[in-house]
């Protein structure tokens, strides 16, 4: 492969889930405003088209169903042919889910890891299988965001293990596409402000606690995560593969 073969075309096709909040929307605005095009994915219809992305398209569907992510697909071959780059920003703790109709406690934690695991992986998963043959080749970008909480143990242990499922797949990925000259990474953020991640679970001893775990004193922002996703789908970042990118603030140190 040329030195030259990764470099960027002058509008890349850019393809978001759990685009139209936090660090998905973050993302989403800072590609567009290098004059990308945008497709910003959600399960919440009305919260992606209140994302004022400039020219973005959106398309609402639960990644977490085959039919639904299927109709994505189809979608993406229509406006897009080929997808440039790819980001899974889809996951949560299944807030937004139903409660366990039992309170039996094996069936609430079957409920806890199932909830997670559909969130954080299966929607991953699903979807880059849909568009992995659409990737852009050479060049083209898959980046998952994942979490700290792998590292620390911290919170919900099956969400924790959940964003840890990400790890494997994107080394597999990796593998699998770097001969297409597709690059596959993760970027694991620490504490993030700003978004609704933590809800109301979030009260202020809390926060200063995340704080005080970093080494810069301060929380970080969506932006910050955009910043890195963008360096990573970069032609800059052509090399880098196969990777976890923490961006924490020095709360959990790498290797």
């Amino acid at each position: 492969m040329s030195e030259t073969s990764c470099a960027r075309t002058t509008t890349r096709r850019i393809v978001i889930s759990g685009g139209g909040t936090g660090i998905g929307l973050a993302a989403a605005r800072a590609f567009a405003e290098e004059g990308d095009r945008v497709l910003l994915l959600g399960r919440r219809a009305e919260a992606l088209e209140k994302a004022g992305v400039p020219g973005a398209l959106t398309y609402a569907a639960d990644l977490s169903v085959p039919g639904e992510v299927r109709g994505v697909a189809r979608f993406v071959a229509e406006e897009f042919g080929a997808v440039d780059v790819l980001v899974h920003s889809a996951g949560g703790v299944g807030k937004l889910k139903p409660p366990p109709k039992s309170d039996e406690p094996l069936d609430r934690v079957a409920h806890n890891w199932t909830v997670n695991f559909r969130a954080n992986v299966l929607t991953a998963a699903l979807l880059t299988e849909a568009l992995k043959d659409r990737l852009a080749e050479p060049g083209g970008r898959v980046l998952f965001v994942g979490s700290i909480v792998p590292y620390r143990g911290a919170g919900s242990i099956a969400y924790a293990a959940a964003k840890a499922g990400l790890h494997p797949y994107a080394h597999g990925l990796a593998h699998e596409l770097g001969s297409r000259g597709i690059t596959v990474n993760v970027v694991a953020p620490g504490y993030i402000a700003d978004t609704d991640f933590l809800g109301d679970t979030l009260d202020e001893a809390r926060r200063h606690r995340l704080i005080a775990h970093t080494v810069t004193g301060c929380a970080g922002v969506p932006r910050d995560v955009a910043a890195t996703l963008r360096w990573l789908a970069s032609p800059g970042a052509g090399h880098i593969t196969s990777q976890v990118v923490r961006v924490n603030g020095g709360a959990e140190r790498g290797h």
